[in-house]
């Protein structure tokens, strides 16, 4: 299964800011939309994503001055991104090795979508309880 199949799943919508945007406001959309983390966009590509970690980090950095700062300024740089074909495994393999929650996917160096840890992990527990159920079905029907 490749990220692409998550995304059909999960859908395309993408929150994102640009590096212009305070870390204030961007702290009061991650609220509001109660996601961990956003692609920071400019010009129509991926520049870094700006995460809870980012905030934790520039607080205690700056302290509450943090929350004035841009999002340029705090950001973590560059992204590091999946493309859309990548099978899934290999996502949540990458998202283990770089200690990292979010991947925003790219298709043809446009941004497609952002899948999270969270989603990688519901996929393989689907997969593990459809394989144990086909296995029950195939032991009872024997």
């Amino acid at each position: 299964m490749t990220i692409a199949t998550i995304l059909g799943g999960k859908g395309r919508d993408i929150v994102s800011v640009t590096p212009e945007h305070s870390v204030r406001d961007t702290v009061s959309l991650l609220a509001q939309k109660r996601i961990g983390a956003v692609p920071v966009m400019d010009g129509g590509r991926v520049v870094g994503i700006f995460s809870e970690r980012d905030v934790i980090h520039a607080l205690e950095a700056h302290g509450p001055a943090a929350l004035d700062a841009l999002v340029g300024a705090v950001m973590t740089s560059p992204a590091i991104t999946v493309d859309i074909g990548e099978p899934a495994i290999g996502a949540l393999s990458l998202m283990t090795r770089r200690r990292i929650r979010h991947l925003p996917v790219v298709q043809d160096g446009v941004v497609v979508g952002l899948v999270s840890i969270g989603d990688l992990v519901k996929y393989r527990i689907d997969r593990i309880e459809a394989d144990a159920e086909a296995m029950r079905s195939y032991i009872q029907q024997a």
